[in-house]
């Protein structure tokens, strides 16, 4: 009995002494924390953005709207949808669910997953406002200690209130008073049943269930908001099948601000959900931008008002975006023929299926009724893919993607993020046709991985957040190599000859390398986007105007956005010039050579030959290969000049001799006569359509030969059938059998 008392007094003891070392070791990790009644409310520092060199944005607050609203003007519904949906016992617990950790706990052993999680309001204000997001037992500790202060020190209204004025809604949107406002329009006592739906399913994933990024998702979380809400008994079944019919908001009621804030934003809403961190509490946001080159957008985009815009920068080297104006947010747009180049010709080129010389026949086709034109509504014959980017010709593109086949196509677009639903993978897609397309911001990413060499890294806004003295997420450069250099050069270089000869024009006065491509989207009733981009060995720049309604728009691609473009580029110009740097030439790779092509067999049948290296200049063409992909076989034209057999008759004692007017203009053409006595050279000069000879004896046979010279060297000597001539007869073509013999050479 004695030994019993001993183990249980030393079992005592050891718990005794464990709960005081547990409580201890509590009292001291959580005495550094302490609740702030002042970060419950949003404020100027609640949100703060950095430039690229580390200053801070003075006009970031301007983007969160701080009116709060008082929980006694949130109607009872909008009060219970939160309720419903983030904490059922909101009502009836002390800060903890004990009831609901429990279940969560049981539920997540028999997923054996932590997908089920146990949250209150209460808490949730707390590690929004208050706490690192760590996820160790020393911020638990805390987030115990400062929920159950929380609750001490406010009623539940009370914190309901602060909960629904400080969360984060989406699209920079801070409280339940900024949600009302860019969502409806409404303050938040207006909102109905289910526009309150709509806000309390954000709160889970804004990127995810927006309805302006992803409408059936948010038709979905809408309708489980409302389920819930009829079962808990805050609506009736007639207020939730009303609640579920009301249609969802289709663009915002907020005009968007026209600066940088709103992508940032945008992009830290996709980034939370990413990388699982929690938007609130004071937030640090470190970005791209550099305030000179913002500020000189701002100033360009004031000079255009006709339609909505949208005017991007990005830098080659970081990846970053360094300056942004837009009028309508990060929308998609379909992207017209700034799509071919990323998926037809740089694949095309890729897979060495074409070279920027190769001829494509810009001719009428069908395709199981799919039927391509040109933008001029003509067709151009033969055109190299060089002069087919240039001029943006949408038949040679078409082609294109058909050779190289829409499976090997999308799979590079794929790489680059820039993603094909299966509905969409049609060969209207070589011309931009897509359901839905891609925004600016994705489209310029794709250029980018051309500007640098083929390596694609995907652009972004922020480079690094920091939440409550915490980072949460760095951008971290992961380079993926999608094409390789000399693809990636070649697509640059046939860029530059837009700039030079294409429908870019409007940039070829800049004193720098520029590669550029346009685009237009339209019918014939007028057309709904015109973009145009460009990009430099520094930056990568773009500019699109249409209207968010898509509402008609008076220009094209080569048109205003050019311009505005151009504006663009020379603004980066001088930036960089103030500070004693160049804008450098793109440098060509070891592997990518320039060859000589032979210029008439080209124009002539369509060939890429090299060029005879005895021909002049003004007969040869000159264009950029791949080493591995340089023509094998070299014209003979002029070093043995040849061509084909001539036409020959004989009639009234006259002998004529015709000639194709397709031959070379540049050949001297000698010809002469054979007969058993004599050699006769009869002609010797330029082409001429048709040669008569009528000093012919009676009665003897004659051979002729053509032969082709160039500056002195003789060609292949072509021998035409024998022709005799009788008395009173007329001149008969003689047996080729007599040829073989070469008589008038014994």
């Amino acid at each position: 009995m004695k030994t019993l008392h001993k183990i249980l007094l030393a079992v005592l003891s050891f718990f005794g002494i464990a709960t005081l070392v547990a409580s201890v070791y509590c009292f001291y990790i959580t005495s550094e924390v302490k609740l702030s009644p002042e970060k419950l409310l949003l404020s100027d520092k609640t949100v703060c953005l950095y430039d690229c060199e580390g200053s801070i944005v003075q006009n970031a607050s301007t983007i969160l709207l701080k009116q709060t609203t008082p929980i006694n003007e949130c109607p009872s519904h909008l009060k219970k949808a939160f309720v419903d949906v983030e904490d059922k016992r909101f009502y009836q617990h002390g800060g903890y669910d004990f009831r609901r950790i429990a279940r969560a706990a049981v539920n997540n052993l028999k997923a054996k997953s932590f997908k089920e999680g146990a949250s209150t309001i209460s808490q949730q204000l707390i590690k929004n406002t208050h706490l690192t997001q760590e996820k160790t037992l020393k911020r638990k500790l805390q987030e115990w200690k400062l929920t159950r202060e929380l609750e001490r020190r406010y009623n539940k209204d009370e914190i309901l209130e602060k909960y629904l004025n400080s969360i984060y809604f989406g699209h920079s949107c801070f409280g339940i008073t900024s949600a009302a406002s860019f969502y409806f329009g409404k303050s938040p006592s207006e909102l109905t049943i289910g526009e309150g739906a709509i806000l309390a399913g954000l709160v889970k994933s804004p990127n995810h269930y927006s309805p302006f990024k992803n409408a059936e998702n948010c038709q979905k979380r809408k309708a489980v908001v409302l389920d819930i809400m009829q079962k808990n008994g805050s609506i009736s079944e007639k207020q939730r099948n009303e609640a579920l019919n009301e249609p969802l908001p289709t663009a915002p009621y907020t005009k968007h601000d026209e600066g940088y804030a709103h992508f940032v934003f945008d992009e830290l809403t996709a980034l939370s959900e990413k990388y699982s961190f929690k938007v609130g509490g004071k937030i640090e946001l470190f970005t791209y931008l550099d305030q000179s080159v913002q500020a000189r957008l701002e100033n360009i985009a004031q000079g255009y008002t006709e339609s909505d815009k949208t005017l991007l920068v990005l830098d080659g080297q970081t990846k970053g975006f360094k300056g942004c104006v837009s009028t309508v947010g990060n929308i998609r747009r379909l992207p017209g023929s700034l799509i071919k180049p990323l998926l037809v010709y740089t694949p095309a080129l890729e897979e060495n299926l074409l070279s920027p010389a190769t001829p494509i026949l810009d001719n009428k086709v069908n395709y199981s009724g799919y039927t391509p034109e040109n933008y001029d509504g003509e067709y151009h014959g033969y055109v190299s893919a060089r002069e087919c980017v240039e001029k943006s010709l949408n038949i040679p593109a078409v082609k294109t993607l058909d050779a190289l086949t829409l499976k090997t196509a999308t799979n590079y677009l794929e790489k680059l993020h820039l993603p094909v639903a299966d509905d969409d993978k049609t060969l209207a897609l070589a011309l931009g046709g897509m359901k839905n397309g891609y925004t600016l911001k994705d489209i310029l990413s794709g250029y980018a991985c051309l500007q640098s060499g083929g390596i694609f890294s995907e652009g972004g806004f922020i480079s690094a957040v920091r939440i409550n003295g915490i980072t949460v997420y760095k951008k971290q450069t992961n380079n993926e190599k999608v094409f390789s250099e000399e693809s990636a050069f070649l697509m640059t270089d046939m860029l530059k000859s837009t700039v030079k000869n294409g429908t870019a024009k409007r940039l070829r006065s800049l004193p720098f390398d520029v590669a550029a491509k346009t685009g237009t989207v339209g019918t014939q009733k007028g057309n709904t986007d015109a973009y145009a981009l460009s990009y430099t060995t520094k930056d990568c720049a773009a500019v699109w105007l249409g209207n968010a309604d898509n509402s008609k728009i008076n220009c094209t691609g080569g048109g205003v956005p050019c311009s505005l473009l151009y504006e663009i580029n020379q603004s980066l110009f001088e930036l960089y010039k103030a500070k004693g740097m160049n804008i450098d030439d793109f440098q060509t790779p070891k592997n990518v050579v320039l060859a000589e092509l032979d210029k008439p067999t080209y124009y002539d049948t369509h060939t890429l030959l090299l060029a005879d290296e005895n021909s002049p200049s003004s007969y040869r063409i000159s264009e950029l290969f791949k080493k591995s992909a340089i023509p094998l076989n070299k014209s003979t034209s002029f070093s043995n000049p040849s061509i084909p057999m001539p036409t020959i008759t004989a009639q009234n004692n006259t002998v004529s001799i015709f000639f194709e007017d397709s031959l070379p203009k540049y050949y001297t053409y000698k010809i002469e006569r054979y007969d058993y006595a004599s050699h006769t050279t009869l002609y010797e000069g330029k082409l001429i359509k048709t040669f008569t000879d009528d000093t012919l004896a009676d009665g003897n046979v004659y051979v002729y030969t053509v032969t082709p010279m160039f500056n002195g060297i003789k060609g292949t000597t072509l021998t035409l059938p024998s022709v005799s001539v009788e008395v009173g007869e007329k001149a008969e073509i003689g047996h080729d059998k007599i040829l073989s013999k070469d008589w008038w050479d014994n």
